[in-house]
Order: structure tokens, then sequence, then C-alpha cells
């Protein structure tokens, strides 16, 4: 059964490029533009791994997280950044996160899937 992994992003062509690429190493991918649109269609117990852009309008990604983890307490998630963060604030904020849970933009699909796999294993 292949890995689902669910990517919130409101740059599309993040997210294309993300889905084509991943798909391609053999993985299960739903995109999203909106994280409203994705709390909506979040499926609980179905995905692997949620990728999370922190700065989106709307709401960001920390504020997804917190409404996705309130339906689904098993997800793992990493955070896709092109900014600084702190991360002292985000692990008192969330100690089940994996002691680094950012992606920096930019970041080749090949070192993408890396990060995944090492993630799941």
């Amino acid at each position: 059964m292949p890995t689902k992994i669910m990517i919130v992003d409101d740059e599309e062509d993040i997210t294309l490029v993300f889905k084509m690429g991943l798909e391609e190493s053999g993985f299960e991918v739903d995109i999203f533009n909106d994280p409203v649109n994705a709390l909506k269609n979040f499926k609980p117990r179905y995905y692997d791994l949620l990728l999370l852009d922190i700065k989106m309008p709307k709401m960001n990604g920390c504020e997804l997280y917190d409404k996705l983890i309130q339906v689904d307490a098993q997800l793992k998630v990493l955070f896709i950044t092109a900014f600084e963060t702190d991360y002292q604030t985000l692990h008192e904020q969330y100690p089940l996160l994996p002691r680094d849970p950012f992606i920096r933009k930019p970041i080749e699909i090949d070192d993408l899937v890396s990060r995944i796999n090492y993630e799941l294993r």
C-alpha cells in the first residue's frame, strides 16, 4: 500500500511540483492550496504524513495542525517554510513534533523524498 501524503501550501506551483515528484517516487499525494479546504477534506487515520506550509492566508500551518490533531492525534507532520522560525517556541507548543520538523524551501525532490522516508521509518 503506498504511503499517503497531504500537502497544504498556498503556492500552487509548489504543490504541483511536490505532487509530481513524490508520485514519481511511489507516494500517493493529495494537495490543497487553501488550508480551510484542506481541513474540510481531511480524512482521519488516512494520511501517513502531512506537509504544511507555515505562512498561508486564512490559517497558517500551525493553526491548521492544531485543528487536525484534534481529529487525528497520531498525525506526523513536517512544516514547509522559506522563513526563519522560532524552533524553541514551536517545540514548547508541540512537544511531540520531530526534533527538526522543518523543510526549507526551496528543496530538491530527491532531498524531500529522503526526508519523508526518514520521518516515516
